[in-house]
């Protein structure tokens, strides 16, 4: 029997070794996921501090060259890791988007894009005007698009001015009356729709059947869609 009692106590001792090691082993573990952890936060840190320092050095950049100096340096970081010569010049999606230029209003990030999948196209209020007929024929008559999404926005600017209002602003400070249409509005949906009735009747515009309008919520990031007349 003592030999047999031996045995299992060394079985046991084994045992406890093991488990010690395992012990061991996850301790070092916890420590390298903690440490790993603590490189990870100083690394973010490190990059939140760059990214306000950058912040400050664009709206603080004055002098002649104003924010544009501060930008083309950022550009020359983008260049240097410039990985996109793959893109093809078409669109890849097939589809054209026409928005506001407000800067609260970010296209990619709302619908989810890369570069490479749609043409974009903005003026002030997003409007169907005839310059935009022409970018917009171009792009599925030569380059391919399908598909065209029309994207306004609540608390725009456009319902904030009036075209006789604006115009006579231009003429005082000009001398000369503006040659193009305002295109102010005052019911965001009405002009929506006016925007796909233009596109649905315009010669140019060879592919009208997947025109869809949205006002997108600058409060809340949604987009609503908004019914055709």
């Amino acid at each position: 029997m003592q030999p047999r009692r031996q045995e299992v106590q060394l079985l046991q001792l084994a045992a406890e070794a093991e488990g010690e090691e395992e012990e061991g082993q996850a301790h070092a573990r916890g420590a390298r996921r903690r440490r790993q952890r603590q490189q990870v936060r100083r690394g973010l840190l490190h990059l939140e501090g760059q990214a306000e320092e950058e912040e400050e050095e664009v709206s603080e950049e004055g002098g002649e060259g104003g924010v544009t100096d501060a930008l083309l340096r950022h550009n020359a970081s983008f260049a240097g890791d410039f990985d996109q010569r793959h893109l093809d010049v078409a669109p890849s999606l097939h589809l054209a988007v026409v928005a506001c230029m407000d800067s609260r209003l970010d296209v990619f990030a709302v619908l989810g894009l890369n570069n490479g999948e749609a043409h974009v196209l903005r003026n002030a209020g997003g409007v169907i005007t005839d310059d935009m007929v022409r970018s917009l024929s171009i792009s599925q008559r030569r380059l391919g698009t399908r598909e065209i999404i029309l994207i306004h926005h609540t608390d725009c600017g456009m319902q904030k001015v009036t075209d006789d209002g604006f115009r006579e602003e231009l003429r005082e400070a000009t001398g000369m009356a503006p040659s193009f249409a305002i295109e102010s509005f005052t019911d965001v949906d009405a002009n929506v729709r006016q925007s796909i009735e233009r596109l649905r009747t315009s010669p140019f515009i060879p592919h009208r059947d997947h025109i869809r309008g949205f006002v997108y919520d600058v409060d809340t990031g949604e987009l609503r869609e908004v019914e055709p007349a």
